[in-house]
């Protein structure tokens, strides 16, 4: 589907090792591949029962499946490819994909732009999504599809959607996963789940705590590294945590390191001096989106945009060379190896 700020990274959070259950705490997760990416559901609750607990995990994939099936631009016959080939026609959408679509405008907004959700032709150039080409755009094409990106030709008119410029399409994946995160996660405690983890190809959502009262382990992946390799681990509970790096989906060509994170202004992978961002806050469709909008920035004009605007928002940078600054945060509940 619409992939991680233009695409979210697969993985970019690992689930480091989890303290031991006794055996009849013993989680139960489930795993599927939604949004071009693996999911993993996983249940701490004891007091559900394992049958409720696997009917409850089976109801997650079910929910995977009708959010890919209302928000992937890759998907034919989803809401936003409707819209997408809708020719400049309204097309009726559901609440949810009125609620995402909003949000994502704000963040455009917010931005001027930065993040769009109009950037469908310019992902879909480079398209770093699983079996991509793997090869760099013409330069003709890149401004041709910089032309067709305005957050402004997106027309929302109650349940109705249409795009005003019929070159223009919409790509959702600086935002979705998040959205989904936090149904998912609101899914959950609805049905009785008091610890659990949802891990959504790298947007962590955790809910609530381990059984025991403990909080979660997170581990945060090193850039450029083996895949679980961490960069440095967390403790929390009842917290989003999402990622967004230069390091999962990328090509070298001619010697030069091409990643899926698309400036909307140059129409080329961002040059931000940084590796990777880490976000840590309540909702994670607000950790989504502000983990690409500050790689975007680079690490002094995104502190300053959360100072003003997110005081209550924790961040992780970590830089080219390998440094980690931590924002508003203190680095005492992060473990480095």
């Amino acid at each position: 589907m619409t992939r991680k700020a233009v695409l979210l990274p697969i993985l970019l959070l690992s689930l480091a090792l989890f303290a031991g259950c006794a055996k009849k705490n013993e989680p139960l997760s489930a795993t599927g591949f939604y949004f071009d990416t693996v999911i993993t559901i996983t249940l701490y609750d004891s007091s559900l029962g394992k049958k409720e607990n696997d009917a409850l995990l089976d109801a997650c994939m079910d929910l995977a499946a009708y959010y890919e099936n209302l928000l992937s631009a890759q998907k034919e016959g989803s809401e936003i490819w409707q819209v997408n080939h809708s020719n400049g026609a309204y097309v009726t959408v559901s609440d949810d994909t009125l609620s995402l679509l909003s949000a994502a405008l704000s963040y455009a907004g917010l931005s001027n732009g930065l993040v769009d959700p109009s950037v469908g032709p310019l992902s879909s150039l480079w398209d770093f999504g699983s079996g991509g080409r793997k090869q760099v755009p013409a330069d003709s094409l890149i401004r041709d599809a910089l032309s067709h990106i305005d957050y402004t030709k997106i027309e929302l008119k109650d349940n109705n959607v249409r795009l005003t410029d019929t070159a223009s399409s919409l790509d959702l994946g600086f935002i979705a996963k998040g959205f989904i995160g936090d149904k998912m996660k609101q899914f959950l405690i609805n049905n009785g789940a008091s610890s659990a983890i949802i891990n959504l190809g790298g947007n962590v959502v955790t809910v609530g705590q381990k059984p025991d009262g403990s909080p979660f382990k997170i581990g945060i992946q090193k850039p450029f590294a083996p895949a679980g390799v961490a960069a440095l681990t967390m403790e929390l509970s009842d917290i989003s945590v999402v990622s967004s790096g230069n390091y999962e989906r990328y090509f070298i060509a001619d010697d030069v390191l091409y990643h899926h994170i698309l400036s909307t202004k140059t129409g080329y992978p961002v040059e931000s001096g940084l590796s990777q961002v880490t976000i840590l806050c309540e909702n994670a469709v607000d950790a989504d989106a502000l983990s690409t909008l500050c790689f975007l920035l680079g690490y002094e004009k995104a502190a300053a945009l959360l100072h003003e605007n997110y005081p209550d928002v924790r961040a992780i940078f970590i830089t080219q060379d390998g440094g980690i600054i931590y924002h508003n945060m203190s680095p005492d509940i992060c473990r480095e190896p």
